[in-house]
């Protein structure tokens, strides 16, 4: 027979500390305490595979899980010597969950479980303490009517105030025995009346199985869904349910309950630091029904509380609580967050778990712990997660602000940032000149706003997803960002925007919160980043472990700038048109696009090649030594010109192009799907001086570096959007005769590549051909999902949270990568391009190369290097240490 239940207790126990995706973190950590000799009352876990099963049978459980609670509960009984509804010398227990990840205040927990009208007169006799077991009593009440019979608990506050107000009582702690047992009968009369005449539950197995029913029932309750979708925990995990002997915090002066950590879990400071509270029960410290005491003396001084700290209350039980929470950390080699309680001045251990941290704090505690020599440093390595350097990187709204929330959307790019509302980019650019700080509003951005993106402290879009045009810019930016709030309607003409019965106007102050996806009313109080040497050391540490070569995906000086400062090896990805748009240049540009022929064509570009090669001849000289990959221009034409005729006006008057040509040029080049039309590669062969034009330009700039640094830049050719062999063939000879004729007119070279983007199904399926002409590959896997899935990027957010809520996806395909599907065809790539050309270079250079689940395929997938926005690039090179480390 399948075991579902595991024995805790007098020193021993069935399960330990590696048991965890059976037991919980919690019955491991029970397990595990007993294993080591501390003081842990008894008790049972019934495991993980129950709760499975107990969905699967349809909300029953397996068959002989009862008599194993039997069993076990039996032992609990001879270990404490007390009987499980005995009327004389009752065992009462506590029922708690506990999944294999910490998900703290997501599910129930019921206390005191086992008292009934018979059992409570027994605890009075065996306490000698009325007033205790009819406040325990009341507890139960409330506890178990809220969590198993689904009433609200603000029924039984209600009755509780009523009271205390009818008897002049202000406080819990000034209610006596014969108060507490007239609150319980009125709590029982209101249960009766609530569930139409049913009593509170007396039989204590009745009340043991419904409790441990809604511990299970609670895995799937809102909070906890969420706090799952957010974490990223599987539903198929499941919680375990641990049943303890009950240990009470509330006999009196010398017992008191507390939550505690082996470290300060916001700074990472080596200082023991928690609250407690003398004669309570653990629900009141977690749940501030009393206010707290710190647990430490200087802890108590350093936040100016009056009243005693536990260590100057109860100096006995400190000491030995202090020799117990070095011992797990010594123990488990990481920080602690353990519960307690004392009673009757004996102290009991209800919990350990590793305690949850801020970034900062598990840096500084990561590192410390390697200074200490309690764990490696490639184990620092593998503590830290990559996402929660965000933190470290960017501004964020401080913790315990007050946040009116606007709108949500999706976390498009992090970081937070305060600004005054603008709907147009001009607007944007102009205020951010004048010293003023805007948050740029749109329905959705294109490649004409990124002076207005730049300019501003943060973006909103109520259209687009995680990898939108404004998604993907703003964290190359290194700007806060929130795509897709869907409830926000935007009248840019009028200067306003609605969203769920509100109204922001132009001018008005927002918050943008872009970790969380949250729009929010107001100026939000902002925390700054600040990076320590202890992220300079952890850097070090994982560079020396990781395979993966690590790059940026960026185009402007500055980006090229900070990714280096950051770390990046090389540039992954340059969007040559985002230089189109400067407003330098963009005159020319649109001359170029409505010139006639092919020599109207080269003289308009001949205008752009000297401001395209300083833009190289910067990115080269930053990156000097490193490559450099240069996406040769990818968007269709049109997106250059202006689209309505006001914006046609606009343009004609300021550049004296003619503005019925304008027009009808914008017309001709309309396409009803451009992101399959006449794009990429598909310019180059039907436009070719356009990069003959780009490719004079990158060797040119090339060889200036190399002569001015003495060092050479490794300049990479990217032709994108190819799906053919001929398509690479033909424009990379145009490319390489463009090199060898840039040479001959310098009489100097440098080494350089031309290799191809695979962002098309057929690419990948065709690379064995293809790798004939490229000599790498870069995995653009933005349009890769797109066209595999059939799904566009800018549209997904409307439907892609459905998906996965549904189990479609499990993540969106947008921001971690689809290994099953996209994944196979970069492996295909991978095996028929090295087929054809030994050693071919792979990257990515799609958004997913700042993805930590994403770079660890990238890993198993044998590729050489991933490629993101500046500001991942130290989580690039963190998930990239910890995919090496397995």
């Amino acid at each position: 027979m399948t075991k579902f239940v595991y024995s805790f207790g007098a020193g021993a126990a069935e399960g330990d500390a590696s048991m965890k995706n059976l037991l919980g973190g919690k019955g491991a950590n029970l397990a595990e305490m007993n294993r080591i000799g501390l003081p842990v009352p008894p008790g049972l876990t019934i495991t993980t595979e129950v709760c499975t099963a107990f969905y699967a049978l349809g909300r029953t459980y397996p068959e002989g899980l009862e008599e194993q609670v039997r069993a076990a509960l039996a032992q609990v009984e001879a270990t404490v010597g007390k009987g499980f509804g005995d009327p004389a010398n009752p065992l009462l227990v506590s029922v708690r969950s506990g999944a294999r990840a910490s998900m703290p205040g997501m599910m129930d927990t019921v206390l005191n479980l086992g008292l009934n009208d018979i059992t409570v007169e027994g605890l009075a006799t065996q306490s000698d303490n009325r007033r205790f077991a009819f406040d325990s009593y009341r507890r139960f009440i409330q506890m178990y009517s809220n969590v198993v019979l689904e009433l609200d608990h603000h029924m039984f506050e209600d009755i509780l105030e009523s009271y205390k107000e009818t008897h002049d009582d202000s406080g819990d702690t000034e209610l006596d025995a014969g108060d507490w047992e007239k609150v319980v009968r009125s709590y029982k009369r209101a249960v009766e009346d609530a569930r139409d005449g049913q009593p509170f539950p007396q039989d204590p197995m009745e009340q043991l199985w419904g409790a441990v029913g809604a511990v299970f029932k609670s895995w799937m309750n809102d909070r906890a869904k969420f706090y799952r979708k957010m974490h990223d925990i599987p539903e198929s995990w499941g919680t375990a349910v641990n049943v303890q002997a009950m240990v009470f915090g509330n006999m009196g002066e010398t017992s008191a309950t507390g939550v505690a950590f082996t470290r300060n879990p916001s700074t990472g400071e080596r200082a023991f630091y928690g609250e407690y509270l003398i004669n309570a029960q653990g629900e009141d410290v977690v749940a501030g029904i009393r206010t707290p005491k710190s647990i430490t003396t200087r802890q108590r001084e350093s936040m100016g509380e009056g009243g005693l700290s536990m260590e100057e209350a109860l100096p006995e039980v400190f000491g030995q609580l202090v020799e117990v929470y070095q011992k797990l950390e010594g123990h488990y080699r990481d920080m602690q967050d353990i519960e307690f309680t004392v009673e009757r001045g004996k102290l009991w251990m209800l919990q350990t778990r590793n305690g949850k941290r801020t970034a900062k704090a598990a840096l500084k505690i990561a590192v410390d712990m390697v200074a200490e020599g309690l764990i490696t440093e490639a184990e620092a390595v593998k503590r830290i997660d990559p996402a929660a350097l965000d933190q470290l990187l960017h501004p964020t709204i401080a913790p315990g602000a007050r946040r009116d929330v606007l709108a949500t959307g999706l976390p498009a790019s992090p970081g937070a940032a305060v600004g005054e509302v603008v709907f147009d980019s001009d607007e944007a650019e102009a205020l951010a000149k004048a010293g003023r700080d805007v948050i740029l509003v749109r329905e959705e951005t294109s490649p004409e706003d990124i002076h207005g993106m730049h300019a501003a402290r943060a973006i909103v879009t109520s259209r687009g997803g995680m990898t939108s045009h404004a998604a993907v810019v703003a964290r190359g930016m290194g700007r806060p960002c929130v795509s897709g709030a869907g409830d926000i309607r935007i009248d840019a003409e009028a200067g306003v925007f609605k969203v769920r019965g509100r109204e922001v106007k132009r001018g008005d102050v927002i918050s943008v919160d872009g970790s969380k996806g949250e729009v929010l009313l107001g100026a939000v109080e902002m925390v700054q980043p600040e990076l320590s040497g202890d992220f300079a050391s952890l850097m070090v540490w994982a560079d020396k472990v990781r395979r993966l070569k690590v790059r940026a995906n960026a185009e402007t000086p500055h980006d090229v700038k900070t990714a280096r400062e950051f770390g990046a090896e090389g540039v992954g990805l340059c969007r040559t048109e985002h230089m189109f748009f400067d407003a330098d240049r963009i005159a020319a540009v649109r001359e170029m696009i409505l010139s006639e022929d092919r020599a109207g064509r080269v003289a308009a570009l001949a205008k752009i090649l000297p401001m395209q090669r300083e833009d190289f001849r910067q990115i080269f000289t930053i990156m000097t030594g490193l490559p450099v990959t240069i996406r040769l221009l990818d968007p269709p034409l049109h997106e250059f010109l202006p689209q309505s005729e006001e914006d046609v006006e606009a343009v004609a008057a300021a550049t004296g192009l003619d503005k019925k040509k304008l027009l009808e040029r914008a017309r001709d080049l309309h396409e009803v799907n451009p992101m399959l039309g006449h794009r990429g590669c598909r310019l180059g062969i039907t436009y070719p001086e356009i990069y003959e034009m780009q490719a004079r330009a990158i060797f040119e700039a090339a060889l200036q570096v190399a002569a001015d640094a003495g060092e050479a830049p490794v300049p990479e050719v990217m032709i994108p959007l190819v799906a053919t062999q001929k398509e690479l063939s033909i424009l990379k000879a145009r490319v390489d005769a463009v090199a060898a004729e840039v040479f001959a007119e310098r009489g100097a070279s440098v080494t350089y590549m031309v290799g191809t983007m695979i962002e098309l199904p057929r690419a990948a399926i065709m690379a064995g051909e293809i790798a004939h002409e490229a000599e790498f590959f870069s995995f653009g896997t933005n349009d890769l999902t797109q066209t595999t899935l059939g799904i566009s990027r800018d549209d997904s957010g409307r439907f892609m949270g459905a998906y996965v809520e549904q189990g479609i996806f499990e993540k969106d395909p947008f921001v971690t990568l689809d290994q099953a599907g996209v994944g196979d065809l970069i492996k295909l790539a991978r095996d028929r391009g090295r087929a054809s050309r030994r050693g071919l270079k792979l990257g990515i250079c799609g958004e997913h190369g700042g993805d930590p689940a994403s770079i660890a395929f990238c890993e198993a997938a044998g590729l050489d290097y991933v490629s993101c926005s500046p500001y991942r690039v130290p989580i690039a090179r963190l998930a990239a240490a910890q995919a090496a480390l397995g």
